[in-house]
């Protein structure tokens, strides 16, 4: 549900029309190893192929966390500073009487 389907590319027909005679040279290479290599199975190739819907989910998650807690210190720190404030006004009060 949360993969993405990739539209099939088309094969264009290819056509070559040469303009002048030019002789073809084909070369016979012996392969490197006698050993039976596969071929890697095609992956969509881009900037992000490797995130799936999990990976997605705990980045926005680790997020949201890190947000929350970023907005806890900030509101703790004013309530201190508040506090601070309220307590050093009531000392410099009662110290003048």
């Amino acid at each position: 549900m949360f993969r993405p389907k990739y539209p099939e590319t088309p094969t264009l027909p290819t056509v070559h029309t040469p303009t002048t005679a030019v002789p073809t040279v084909q070369y016979n290479h012996a392969p490197a190893c006698s050993c039976q290599h596969t071929t890697a199975p095609a992956r969509p190739t881009g900037a992000l192929s490797g995130l799936n819907a999990g990976t997605v989910g705990a980045v926005v998650t680790v997020g949201i966390v890190l947000t929350a807690l970023l907005a806890a210190v900030a509101v703790t720190a004013v309530s201190v500073a508040v506090a601070a404030v309220v307590m050093r006004s009531l000392l410099a009060s009662q110290r003048r009487r």
